[in-house]
């Protein structure tokens, strides 16, 4: 069976595990993690580790992995040199990223060892930005944030910052060809009908929840398009 998932940050992992186990998921099912396990949370780093040593779970870059890797120069040994020499682009990285829940990642990283620390960053930086899977005859585009263009993108002009950063709209519609699957917007964001619950239309699906203001993660499995969710 093949799962899809999205927007963790930071959420317990004993209760993700618990819904994983609500699913049934397995080790002969794929799960397709869609971004954004780190911040706002207070348990992204331990999600990270879990991760890590997960064969069947695929980790799809988010706009918060990517903030942190571009404050990666935070990891190295501090100095009053290295401070000095810390310029705009890197100042701005920081500021971007501390607005966005940086804090408790930051934190757990700093209580980690330094190998273990870049083992993290070098996990996440192989991550890739997209992937696609074809699942009972439906092909299936999986990204973080969308596909770009308030009226739909095509995925040939898209660029990083699509993959990453985009906010479709309710009425943007995407290519008929595929179903693009991404998290990064809440589904509250479209209307309160919505909190909560995966937002199904008919070229894209939403699977962002709202972990980050404390609802906890679904999942939702392709084959049958069945979603599952922890109780309250």
């Amino acid at each position: 069976m093949i799962y899809v998932s999205s927007d963790w940050h930071g959420y317990p992992l004993e209760r993700v595990k618990e819904l994983l186990g609500k699913a049934g998921f397995g080790s002969g099912d794929y799960l397709f993690l869609l971004g954004d396990v780190i911040d706002r949370g207070e348990e992204g780093i331990a999600l990270l580790k879990y991760l890590m040593y997960q064969p069947n779970i695929e980790l799809i870059r988010g706009n918060h992995e990517q903030m942190m890797l571009d404050c990666s120069f935070l990891f190295n040994e501090v100095t009053d040199e290295t401070v000095d020499a810390l310029d705009s682009d890197q100042m701005r990285a920081m500021a971007i990223w501390n607005r966005n829940g940086a804090r408790p990642t930051l934190e757990s990283l700093a209580r980690e060892l330094p190998d273990v620390r870049r083992m993290i960053l070098e996990y996440v930086e192989d991550t890739p930005l997209y992937d696609s899977v074809s699942v009972g005859g439906r092909d299936f585009f999986l990204t973080h944030a969308g596909l770009g263009g308030a009226d739909g993108g095509s995925l040939q002009d898209c660029t990083d910052y699509d993959f990453l950063w985009t906010r479709p709209r309710l009425e943007t519609r995407y290519s008929s060809e595929f179903t693009t699957i991404f998290g990064h917007t809440p589904t509250w964001f479209y209307g309160e009908e919505y909190k909560g619950k995966i937002l199904t239309t008919d070229t894209w699906i939403d699977i962002d929840v709202g972990a980050a203001s404390g609802i906890a993660p679904a999942l939702l499995r392709l084959d049958d398009r069945k979603e599952f969710y922890l109780d309250a």
